[in-house]
C-alpha cells in the first residue's frame, strides 16, 4: 500500500466512535493518501509491504484530530469594549442590550463595512484559531439584520476559506436581534427572515444551516418555530442559542425539529436534556460567554452526562459576550468553570464538535475514510493541551493531508 504522507512514532489520541473515550494509541501513526486518513492506529498494525512518499518522524508527540470551533460570530467590524466597562461598573448584558447597546451597536459598525473590510477584520481573529490546530470552524451571521449585510457576512465567511488552508460551516442568524427599522414589529421582522432574506441567500449557496437567539431579549418560541419550519421545508438543518439568560424552552423546541445543536443552556431544565437525548441533539457549551458576562448559573452538566448528550464546547468568539479566540484557552475555562473532565474538553473540540455540525461522516476522529485535518503537540501527556493557559504547544497543523 502506498501512502501520500505518513506520521510515524506518534502518540494518538483517535477519539473513537461516540460514547468511547479518547482511543489513546500508544507507538502510532496516521497516512494521508488523497487528502484523507488511509490509516490511523499503532505502528504493529500498519499493513505489510506499505510504503510512502514522505515519512514524518514525531519522537512521540501528540496528534489528535484537527480542531473543531463549531460556534463562532467571527466576522463583524468594530469592538464592544465599552461595553466590557459598563459591565465591570456593574450593567447586565440584558441592560447593556436594552440600552441599545450589545447586538445591535455591532450591527451599526457591520452595516457600514464593506466586503473586503469585513474578511480583513476577520482574518487576524481566525488566524488565531489556526494557530492553535483548528481545522473547521463555523462561522455566523446576524450582525446586518437585512438582507444586504447578512449576505455580506456569509459571502465574507466564504472567502476566508479561499484565503486561508481550513473548512468553514455558514450560519445564517437573521434571527439574532430586532433591527432598529422594526422596533415594536418583531413578527414583521421575522417575516422579513422567512420570506426574503433566508430564501435569498439558501439559493445564492451562502447557507449551510439556519440559527434562532430564542431568548427573552431575542425571539419567542412561536417566532423561532416558524424560522425552523422555513429552514427545513428547505432542506436546512437548524440550530438554536437558547436557555442562556432564562428558560424559554428554546432547546426543546429545537429537538423537535431534529437540530444539530442547541447552545449556551445555563438555563435548560431537565425536560431539555430529555428532548435533546431523544433527538441526538449536541448540547454546546460556552464557557467564555458565561465568563465575560460573569453568569453564576452552570449548565446542567450531570444531567447532561446522565442522560448521555453529546457535548461539545465552543469559543462563541463575538465582540460582546465572548472575545475569546483561542481554542486551548476554551478548553481550560471549560474544565475550570464548568468542571467538564480533560476527556471531555478534547471530545467537545474534536468528535462532539463535528457532530453538532453535522459533520462527524467528515472529520472529528482520526479513522479511515475521513479527511486527514491532524492538530500534532509538543506535549507530554493530552492533558497539557486544557491544562495551561496562555500556551501553545502547537507542532503543525495538517489540513486535508497537507
Amino acid at each position: 500500500m502506498m501512502f501520500d504522507t505518513i506520521w510515524l512514532d506518534a502518540r494518538l489520541l483517535t477519539l473513537g466512535p461516540r460514547h468511547h473515550g479518547l482511543g489513546v494509541v500508544e507507538r502510532g501513526a496516521v497516512a494521508s493518501a488523497g487528502g484523507r486518513i488511509a490509516f490511523a492506529g499503532a505502528m504493529a498494525d500498519l499493513p505489510s509491504g506499505w510504503d510512502a512518499k514522505t515519512r514524518v518522524p514525531l519522537d512521540g508527540r501528540w496528534i489528535t484530530p484537527g480542531l473543531i470551533d463549531c460556534h463562532t460570530h467571527l466576522v463583524y467590524a468594530g469592538d464592544r469594549a465599552h461595553e466590557f466597562e459598563l459591565r465591570l461598573a456593574g450593567a447586565s448584558y440584558e441592560e447593556i442590550a436594552r440600552a441599545g447597546g450589545g447586538i445591535v451597536s455591532t450591527v451599526k459598525a457591520t452595516r457600514a463595512a464593506s466586503e473586503e473590510a469585513l474578511v480583513a477584520a476577520a482574518l487576524p481573529r481566525l488566524d488565531r484559531l489556526l494557530a492553535e490546530g483548528a481545522t473547521t470552524v463555523e462561522i455566523k451571521s446576524g450582525y446586518g439584520l437585512d438582507y444586504e449585510t447578512e449576505a455580506r457576512m456569509l459571502r465574507a465567511a466564504r472567502r476566508l476559506a479561499s484565503a486561508r488552508s481550513f473548512d468553514v460551516v455558514t450560519s445564517f442568524l437573521g434571527a439574532h436581534a430586532l433591527p432598529p427599522e422594526f422596533a415594536g414589529r418583531s413578527d414583521a421582522y421575522i417575516g422579513e427572515v422567512c420570506d426574503v432574506m433566508l430564501p435569498r441567500l439558501a439559493e445564492e449557496g451562502l447557507v449551510d444551516c439556519v440559527d434562532v437567539f430564542c431568548e427573552h431579549i431575542g425571539f419567542t418560541l412561536e417566532q423561532t418555530r416558524r424560522v425552523f419550519s422555513c429552514a427545513t421545508a428547505r432542506g436546512l438543518r437548524v440550530r438554536v442559542h437558547a436557555e442562556q439568560l432564562s428558560n424559554t424552552s428554546g432547546a426543546a423546541l429545537a429537538a423537535q425539529f431534529g437540530a444539530l445543536s442547541a447552545d449556551h443552556l445555563e438555563y435548560l431544565d431537565e425536560a431539555g436534556v430529555a428532548a435533546l437525548a431523544q433527538a441526538g441533539t449536541t448540547a454546546v457549551l460556552l464557557p467564555g460567554a458565561y465568563f465575560c458576562v460573569r453568569e453564576t448559573r452552570r449548565p446542567p452538566l450531570d444531567s447532561l452526562r446522565a442522560q448521555r448528550v453529546p457535548i461539545a464546547i465552543a469559543t462563541d468568539c463575538n465582540p460582546g459576550s465572548s472575545p475569546l479566540s483561542s481554542v486551548l484557552t476554551l478548553m481550560n475555562l471549560a474544565a475550570t468553570l464548568f468542571r467538564m473532565t480533560v476527556e471531555e474538553c478534547l471530545i467537545g473540540v474534536t468528535r462532539a464538535a463535528a457532530g453538532a455540525l453535522g459533520l462527524s461522516d467528515r472529520i472529528g476522529t482520526l479513522e479511515p475514510g475521513k479527511f486527514c485535518d491532524l492538530a500534532i503537540w509538543n506535549a507530554s501527556r493530552a492533558a497539557e493541551l486544557v491544562y495551561r493557559i496562555g500556551f501553545n504547544p502547537l507542532h503543525a497543523r495538517v489540513w486535508r493531508g497537507a
